[in-house]
């Protein structure tokens, strides 16, 4: 993990060992981890993107400690994140930046969006199709993104010009959210987001229990702040981001499995 190095960059460089200290006495702790760029590495196949080795056993031990709860919380669709941790049993996972949820038991959930704010993605919808991108698209529960993770950065200067002249009128709405990703933009409903559903985990974990949240990229940022203050945030991406919010930084793989198993072992 990182510690000399991040000193410098990071504004509280004592908050990792401050908070893995804090894990041994709290009655109840929640780790909550983005999926892509953060417990698995990108991949050109998004439905190959499987975690990092060592990743999942770590996780699964985890989960079955009754002190921690973890959550998965991704912009992708419930279904996929499933899938991809097929492994892992009794994980709760929330999807589509928080609109859809999978409890422990199995049951779901998904949010309600007002019918006039799925109304307003229609024309982006069609305008993609329009535009021969459906290729590239991804429809999801409340939203749709465009990735173009593989192509030559000319070809993706071109697709997002026109995309941002397509979606340009559409996206003004505030009931809208356009959001830049690793490889990729989405159009979605403002809420929830990914710090929408970290709310929701804080409120239901009580004002006792440790939390931290792990991400890598913008859509995280929303997290970070809905946790900072009350909990750890944790950047994990290979590259450090200057404009994070998060407090700490680690790389994968490596960083990451050394967090994950001194957090085992705090709560064991």
């Amino acid at each position: 993990m990182r510690t000399t190095q991040t000193a410098s960059l990071l504004p509280d460089s004592a908050a990792l060992s401050d908070f893995l200290d804090q894990l041994k006495s709290a009655p109840a702790s929640a780790l909550l981890l983005d999926y892509d760029g953060t417990l698995a590495p990108f991949h050109m196949d998004r439905d190959r993107a499987y975690p990092y080795p060592g990743v999942v056993p770590i996780i699964d031990q985890l989960s079955r400690c009754r002190k921690t709860r973890v959550v998965i919380i991704s912009g992708r669709p419930v279904s996929e994140v499933k899938q991809l941790l097929s492994s892992l049993s009794g994980i709760e996972m929330w999807g589509a930046h928080g609109l859809e949820r999978i409890s422990t038991d199995g049951n779901y959930y998904q949010g309600r969006i007002p019918q006039g704010t799925l109304e307003l993605l229609k024309p982006a919808r069609d305008w993609v199709m329009k535009a021969d991108l459906i290729p590239l698209a991804e429809i999801k529960p409340g939203g749709i993104a465009i990735h173009w993770r593989g192509k030559a950065q000319v070809e993706v200067k071109a697709i997002e010009a026109r995309l941002m002249e397509g979606w340009a009128g559409i996206a003004r709405s505030p009931e809208l959210k356009l959001l830049s990703f690793e490889s990729g933009v989405e159009l979605r409903v403002a809420h929830p987001h990914k710090g929408d559903a970290v709310e929701s985990i804080l409120e239901e974990s009580g004002p006792d229990a440790a939390i931290a949240y792990l991400g890598d990229d913008l859509t995280d940022e929303d997290s970070f702040r809905a946790l900072n203050g009350r909990g750890l945030t944790v950047l994990v991406r290979p590259e450090y981001r200057p404009t994070t919010a998060a407090q700490v930084w680690l790389r994968p793989p490596g960083e990451l499995i050394e967090f994950l198993q001194q957090w085992l072992r705090r709560i064991q």
